[in-house]
């Protein structure tokens, strides 16, 4: 299983030479930068540019609404017992949610050309979204106490979920000044489906039976898992599905998204713009495809059955493969809205971005507040102040020449809910010329 956790983090690597999100935005404002137009098309960089193939733009995120960074690895990858630790045990919510995300560019470079602005990219992009119910996490700890017994106990474990994507995507953009205060943009996008997973345990009772004296217990499960991916197996055993295993990597799904972005100088010092992102989709076919439906409703021998040390155990869920069948999958699109005053000739700027995903699990929404520093193309920084779901944290990313690095959420620490890291390198090409405007 901890293979397909981890397939949409390193699937990445597994092209040549490469939420919550997958943007810096922190970049938002450096108008040096071309990551900002990863959130809006329209935000032309003063320069063209080719991005460094595998290092020129590499952003990762890991985020979670309760537990530490440290934590979340340690779920993930669950051989230890760090469900008895009772610090870890207190910071837990009714319900955990979890994001980790990883975004690449393989290949990227833009350029002036006429009155506008033209960007390519081949890049890579992962999402996993997990929710977890405390529930799960007290039937860890209590079922593998030495003492524990079955007789009477019970387990009532709802709504808990796993959303896995991950998509190679082509893009063209192309953005325009309109006039000296309006630019427009759009990015069309090519996506070609790495893997999707889709589960969801909308309850899963377990309960001993009082009267056998620890001899038997019940399960009750209603789950439903949708998989799509080449080499992607369900291991059976007994008629159920026992795991899930991943052995290649290939295409699997092939779809279309698009972003579109404005900019519009309402006056002088003072910039707006908006965006929205990853309106697309993704269509698995049928031969990649396989789902599975639990109608698990038995008692079974505490004698034949081991509690397990997963907080994703497959073997509980009573899943049983169905036919296989075709399947589209959307994107989780992303709405941003941005403000910046200049002040000092432009060479710093005050800025308010709010940015707005609409994940398949949750929405997410987050409020950003920056200070921006650009006295020339070579030298932009920027700190920003984010006020995001489950608290706040401070931002930094700077760039000189052809290096940028940049973080939205600073690392504190193992406790720290919501870190990011961004660095890019790529090589300048031409400026943009009064023509362009």
């Amino acid at each position: 299983m901890k293979k397909v956790l981890f397939l949409g983090i390193f699937i990445f690597l597994l092209v040549p030479t490469a939420l919550q999100a997958q943007y810096l935005r922190s970049s938002y404002f450096m108008e040096g930068s071309s990551t900002r137009m990863q959130l809006n098309p329209a935000l032309q960089p003063k320069r063209g540019y080719v991005n460094i193939p595998g290092i020129g733009s590499v952003i990762a995120e890991v985020s979670t609404n309760s537990l530490g960074i440290h934590d979340v690895i340690d779920v993930f990858d669950s051989d230890g017992e760090f469900y008895n630790n009772d610090k870890f045990y207190n910071r837990l919510k009714g319900m955990n949610e979890m994001n980790i995300s990883a975004n690449t560019d393989v290949i990227s470079f833009g350029f002036y050309k006429g009155k506008g602005f033209w960007s390519f990219n081949v890049g890579a992009r992962a999402d996993v979204d997990a929710t977890i119910p405390k529930e799960m996490f007290r039937y860890l700890r209590t079922t593998d106490a030495e003492d524990f017994r079955w007789n009477g106990e019970s387990f009532d474990i709802r709504n808990e979920k796993l959303r896995l994507n991950a998509y190679i995507e082509v893009g063209a953009g192309y953005s325009r000044a309109i006039n000296e205060r309006l630019t427009i943009g759009g990015k069309a996008k090519l996506l070609l489906g790495a893997g999707n997973i889709n589960l969801k345990i909308n309850q899963l009772h377990l309960s001993g039976k009082e009267a056998e004296m620890d001899s038997e217990f019940q399960i009750i499960s209603d789950a439903y898992l949708e998989a799509s991916a080449k080499g992607l197996e369900l291991k059976e055993e007994n008629g159920y599905i026992t795991d899930l295993d991943y052995n290649s990597f290939g295409i699997s799904g092939y779809g279309a998204g698009i972003d579109l972005g404005a900019s519009y100088q309402l006056m002088k010092n003072l910039t707006l713009s908006a965006a929205i992102l990853d309106l697309g989709f993704i269509s698995w076919g049928k031969s990649n495809s396989q789902v599975a439906e639990s109608s698990k409703n038995t008692t079974i021998d505490k004698d034949n059955y081991d509690t397990s040390s997963d907080v994703l155990d497959f073997e509980l869920y009573g899943l049983q493969k169905k036919e296989n069948k075709s399947r589209t999958t959307s994107l989780s699109p992303t709405m941003v809205i941005g403000g910046e005053y200049g002040l000092l000739n432009n060479k710093l700027g005050l800025g308010l971005l709010s940015t707005t995903r609409f994940g398949q699990l949750k929405t997410y929404s987050e409020l950003t507040l920056s200070a921006n520093y650009r006295p020339n193309t070579l030298i932009n920084a920027t700190l920003s102040y984010s006020m995001l779901q489950g608290g706040e944290t401070f931002g930094i990313a700077f760039k000189v020449g052809p290096l940028m690095l940049g973080t939205d959420y600073m690392y504190f620490g193992n406790n720290s809910k919501h870190v990011n890291a961004f660095i890019g390198l790529s090589i300048p090409l031409g400026k943009k010329t009064k023509t362009n405007i």
